[in-house]
């Protein structure tokens, strides 16, 4: 790896891992949605400065190249983060579904005070 490559990679992962931290100190990123860009840049950054793990773990998993590796555990990675984001969509759906509900029956019970005269009442 010529020292060129070798200090872009090292620049690259610092700089992710500080943006990631920067966005959960500022709050505009909360901890269960960081947790797997958190894993990604430490990653990064662990074969970025030793480049000889990248190797090591290539033979050791069976990839013929680092770079399948790599851009095989940045698919899974994605993957995951997918995932994540679709489960909590679906809970935030039916959060607001509920929410939904309640403010029509309120509205109605606003729009329709109860009145003596009516017979619904069995």
């Amino acid at each position: 790896m010529s020292p060129v490559t070798y200090a872009f990679a090292v620049a690259s992962s610092v700089f992710t891992l500080a943006l990631v931290v920067w966005l959960l100190r500022r709050g505009r990123l909360r901890e269960r949605h960081a947790i797997w860009w958190l894993i990604a840049s430490s990653l990064a950054l662990i074969v970025s400065i030793f480049p000889a793990t990248l190797a090591w773990a290539t033979s050791l998993l069976g990839f013929s190249i680092g770079s399948n590796l790599v851009y095989f555990t940045s698919i899974a990675i994605l993957v995951l983060v997918c995932i994540q984001h679709s489960s909590e969509l679906t809970r935030v759906e039916a959060q607001v579904r509920t929410l939904a509900e309640e403010v029509a029956l309120l509205r109605l019970a606003v729009s329709e005070p109860d009145d003596p005269s009516r017979s619904d009442r069995g």
